[in-house]
């Protein structure tokens, strides 16, 4: 039964018709601070008492959610299921961080062994890699490692890297090369030596236009360097399902990690897509990474709906969005580290959720996945937070801050995290009239001038935030961190009814640019497509320089 059709959804509509303000809720109950916050551990705090909820209402939305089979689904996950139909797969990214012991079958096997088999090719490499053993075509170690890849390829190895830079101590630097514009592989071969640079392709087909055109391009860079076709595989690795096209590529069979169709894209960082991170990190963190996930899994799968951290903010996303009708969901991390995160957390939520239809292809019966978006802190209080304070769209905000940092600056780290707090105080509970006017007369402004200024100086408040508290940025820590955001995306899926694992709108565009190609290299025309596109067409073929002749940069530009 779809959810918006639940008596407990409609009782729930009701509840929200007549709310008290969240100043209401914490001047009524002495005791909200407490009933709603959460923890994982003793590294990891979720207060959501400013959040528009009572302990009435959250305990409506777990009874949603047993009503929706959710605990069923919960426990699918951690067993042989087929929650992707769409494409006949099933969803087992949780046993990429199992240990050793464990048990999870698959069609009547096991696949800890087969994962662990692959973890422990991926620590051999790693081993060679940092004690220089593998070698550069002049016999140098490596240095460099560039991860040409794209969407769940690239965002999530890429956000660990950064967010994991003070544990980046094996003397490999980490590149990530995902758009197709030659900008990006351009500007990052220019500072790399293609003697010491270590390629590593990732792509599940061995088919991605993007990273399969990227990847040529830089073998090309490197022969043009040693000039010697056999020299590629010892400097190319790759990460795909692909046998055959790896080896059509010149990358040896050896040198290919596999990774397996119950894993998706964007749920791959845990499995041989996370090389990158383990030859930056060393494999001893990446394994710290792993178990902070499988700590956030059982936490998922053993703890009760109403104490459950990822199962309380996706009925919070669907209270917001469902129910008070707020459309987007912004996600601020207090660390320059984690300024990937928001992108990341944008196509886990956006590509899993962004449906319009159910698992039985019918339309769906209420408003699905919200438009995430974000970016560190405290730079977004300089950018758009003005929006979220007075604009006439309620931005519900998790705030996501680190108690401790691996950086001296002390005075930093505590400004940082005072304007987070003060961020969430300010969204919960404003500035009324009486406070600003009082504010104004004792600095002596006239009353006339504080009638002109007192609408501009009101904050209205009473707009929902959680912050999401952590001891400190490890790799532990984060992978617990990434797993609780896998979770809540979940579990909203499955109380909207749709598939989550699917990305099927993002094939359609592949497709037509695909035949767009030709047009623009002015070998057919776009006749087959509207009248847009042709006359952008031709106004890009008039406007082409012929190949080879792209101008060089001024001199004294900025080079990386």
């Amino acid at each position: 039964m779809p959810l918006s059709t639940l008596p407990l959804f409609k009782a729930l509509q009701r509840s929200a018709e007549s709310m008290p303000t969240l100043a209401a809720r914490f001047a009524e109950n002495s005791q909200r601070v407490q009933q709603l916050t959460f923890h994982v551990g003793d590294e990891l705090l979720v207060d959501i008492s400013r959040q528009q909820v009572c302990p009435a209402v959250l305990q409506q939305l777990c009874d949603l959610a047993r009503q929706m089979n959710l605990p069923k689904a919960i426990a699918g996950l951690f067993a042989d299921n087929q929650f992707n139909p769409t494409e006949q797969r099933a969803v087992l990214h949780t046993a990429l961080r199992m240990p050793a012991g464990a048990v999870l079958m698959r069609n009547g096997e096991n696949i800890i062994p087969v994962v662990h088999a692959e973890l422990a090719k991926m620590r051999r490499f790693c081993q060679r890699i940092h004690n220089g053993e593998w070698r550069g075509y002049t016999g140098l170690p490596v240095t460099d490692v560039v991860n040409i890849g794209i969407g769940g390829s690239d965002l999530g190895p890429a956000m660990v890297c950064e967010a994991l830079k003070p544990y980046c101590t094996t003397g490999i630097r980490a590149h990530f090369v995902s758009n197709i514009d030659p900008a990006h592989l351009a500007t990052t071969l220019n500072q790399l030596n293609p003697a010491t640079t270590l390629f590593v392709v990732s792509s599940k087909s061995f088919g991605t236009d993007e990273t399969m055109s990227n990847a040529v391009a830089a073998r090309q860079w490197l022969l043009n360097a040693c000039g010697d076709d056999s020299l590629i595989q010892q400097h190319f690795v790759a990460v795909s399902t692909n046998h055959r096209k790896v080896v059509e590529f010149g990358i040896a069979a050896e040198n290919m990690f596999e990774f397996w169709d119950w894993v998706g894209g964007r749920f791959s960082l845990w499995s041989a897509i996370g090389l990158p991170i383990a030859l930056a990190v060393g494999f001893e963190r990446f394994e710290e990474l792993l178990a902070g996930a499988h700590a956030m899994d059982e936490h998922l799968r053993t703890t009760p709906l109403e104490q459950n951290i990822p199962v309380l903010l996706a009925l919070l996303t669907v209270w917001n969005h469902n129910v008070l009708g707020h459309a987007s969901e912004g996600v601020f991390p207090y660390s320059q580290l984690m300024h990937r995160f928001p992108a990341f957390l944008q196509q886990l939520n956006m590509e899993s959720n962004g449906k319009s239809v159910t698992l039985n292809g019918e339309p769906v019966s209420c408003a699905t996945g919200p438009i995430v978006f974000g970016d560190v802190g405290s730079n977004s209080q300089h950018a758009f937070f003005q929006l979220l304070h007075q604009g006439t769209a309620v931005v519900p905000a998790e705030f996501i801050g680190f108690v401790n940092s691996p950086y001296d600056f002390a005075a930093h780290r505590h400004k940082l995290l005072a304007n987070m707090l003060a961020q969430a105080e300010a969204l919960a509970f404003g500035k009324p009239a009486a406070e600003v006017q009082a504010e104004l007369r004792a600095e002596g402004v006239s009353e006339q001038r504080i009638a002109e200024l007192l609408p501009s100086k009101v904050m209205p408040g009473n707009r929902p935030s959680t912050v999401i508290l952590c001891k400190e940025l490890t790799p532990h820590t984060l992978g617990s961190l990434i797993a609780l955001y896998e979770h809540k995306t979940f579990v909203q899926g499955v109380l909207w009814s749709v598939n989550s694992f699917d990305q099927w709108g993002v094939e359609l565009g592949k497709k037509l640019a695909s035949g767009l190609v030709s047009a623009l290299a002015g070998e057919t025309d776009a006749s087959n497509h509207d009248a847009a596109t042709q006359s952008l067409v031709k106004q890009i073929c008039r406007w082409s320089t012929p190949a080879g002749s792209c101008k060089p940069a001024p001199t004294g530009s900025c080079k990386p």
